[in-house]
């Protein structure tokens, strides 16, 4: 499938402005607009910095509480400002040389969405009756309403929408359109995406092909098979929740084998997600940071270089740059969503390292097609070692990872004809080939990514 041709470049900055800007986590609708986006301008130096030239940010429309339960897809919501202040922060992205997608919620809206309050006012002689999934006047809601209906996952504050109904599907393919129009926004990120009707994500393709076939499409789904939607007639890319989830549990464990076998289910010569640029993360606004997920804070170092290194698009999601640790409760996830004061993170970060740790990593990513577009093969794979190799045009790059407490010595034979490795984290670790074999070293908890280097006749 064909992607825009900015994505292979693409290191994504995930903002949840709500949360970062230190919005109250109940819309009054009497209040006036409060512009916390322009927060986010002060942020704009330091994503940069970090490597990122994406961001992927949302949600931002009117709602009630958390921002997935909407009540005007075409105004921001007051907490954040007003339309021209999102228009004035997006454009202040652009002119930094960053693209911006949207989180687009279009499975389920809030209870003060107005068709829904419009049927809740007159039942079955509402004009709206059809727009929401699963309504059935013969039984009655556990809010009391004389109707029940459909939910995403039983959370009856976010009603369904019917996306059957060729009205609903038309509404919201105007508000992709007014969105495009009104802020010239790159792409959209889309929740929920196994939720969504198949024809309606058809449609949605052909409006943004329409609008602007450079836009980037990625969709959320934690379960499936990822070209149920990552196809040409859907979504270019899906959130890469498997290789999420390999990432700390193949750590903690201290078996390697899953995170390998992820990679080569997905990227080898006979992946199934080969064709695909997926969207990587070590966390987001819905499962718990890192630091919280992993038994030791040196795996940091491993993980997020597996993360770099591996096929797809690379994303930070915000404060997780400063190892920030948080969990979600039984009862909510508002931690995992933090108001952050950028300079008193720079000056007192949980984790003094990893900002400069990603830095680097971003820096050798962006200098290094092979990294960005080439193919995947596993060169080896011990419990507490794994080493694989990103080959495009005339450039090779092995990368080699070590989780155990003592330094691990390798010999492998790349099937190349590289006279020496030149590690790209410490340039000073030069490592020269015999008959076709390279032994080196990783230190623990570290990882190697080793540049190949052909003599010149």
């Amino acid at each position: 499938m064909k992607i825009p041709d900015w994505i292979p470049n693409a290191i994504f900055y995930h903002i949840y402005p709500l949360g970062l800007c230190g919005a109250p986590y109940e819309n009054e609708p009497s209040n006036p607009p409060v512009n916390r986006l322009a927060i986010i301008k002060d942020w704009i130096p330091h994503i940069k910095s970090l490597g990122c030239n994406a961001i992927y940010i949302g949600p931002l429309f009117e709602s009630l509480t958390h921002g997935y339960d909407t009540t005007d897809y075409q105004q921001v919501d007051r907490r954040l400002g007003c339309n021209s202040d999102l228009k004035n922060l997006i454009d202040m992205f652009h002119q930094n040389g960053m693209h911006v997608i949207l989180d687009a919620v279009f499975n389920h809206v809030g209870r003060q969405f107005p068709a829904f309050m419009d049927v809740q006012k007159n039942g079955q002689n509402s004009p709206y009756k059809d727009w929401f999934a699963g309504l059935d006047f013969s039984q009655t809601s556990p809010l009391g309403d004389p109707f029940i209906y459909q939910t995403w996952e039983g959370h009856y504050s976010l009603v369904k929408l019917n996306l059957e109904n060729p009205e609903v599907c038309k509404y919201l393919l105007d508000t992709v359109r007014f969105w495009f129009d009104t802020w010239h926004i790159d792409g959209l990120r889309l929740d929920a995406i196994d939720q969504v009707s198949l024809n309606f994500l058809r449609q949605l393709h052909q409006t943004i092909e329409g609008i602007n076939p450079q836009a980037w499409v990625m969709g959320e789904s934690v379960h499936g098979d990822y070209r149920t939607w990552a196809n040409p007639e859907m979504a270019h890319a899906i959130t890469n929740y498997e290789c999420y989830k390999g990432f700390f549990s193949s750590h903690n464990d201290q078996n390697l084998f899953e995170i390998a076998y992820s990679f080569k289910r997905q990227f080898g010569d006979e992946g199934i997600y080969r064709d695909i640029t997926l969207y990587n993360f070590v966390d987001n606004h819905d499962v718990n940071r890192l630091p919280a997920m992993i038994d030791k804070q040196d795996y940091l170092n491993t993980i997020y270089l597996l993360m770099y290194t591996m096929p797809g698009v690379p994303s930070i999601y915000y404060g997780s740059e400063w190892g920030i640790n948080a969990s979600k409760t039984p009862t909510n996830d508002r931690d995992l969503r933090p108001t952050l004061h950028l300079q008193q993170m720079q000056n007192n970060p949980p984790q003094a390292f990893l900002t400069d740790c990603i830095q680097q990593l971003a820096n050798i990513r962006h200098n290094h097609n092979a990294l960005k577009l080439g193919n995947y093969q596993e060169l080896w794979i011990q419990n507490k070692q794994f080493a694989f190799l990103r080959q495009y045009a005339d450039e090779t790059i092995m990368v080699a990872i070590n989780i155990d407490e003592q330094p691990a010595y390798i010999t492998l034979q790349p099937d190349c004809q590289a006279s020496k490795w030149v590690d790209l984290v410490s340039t000073e670790h030069v490592f020269h080939c015999e008959n076709g074999s390279v032994s080196f070293d990783i230190p623990p908890n570290t990882g190697r990514i080793l540049q190949a280097h052909y003599e010149t006749l």
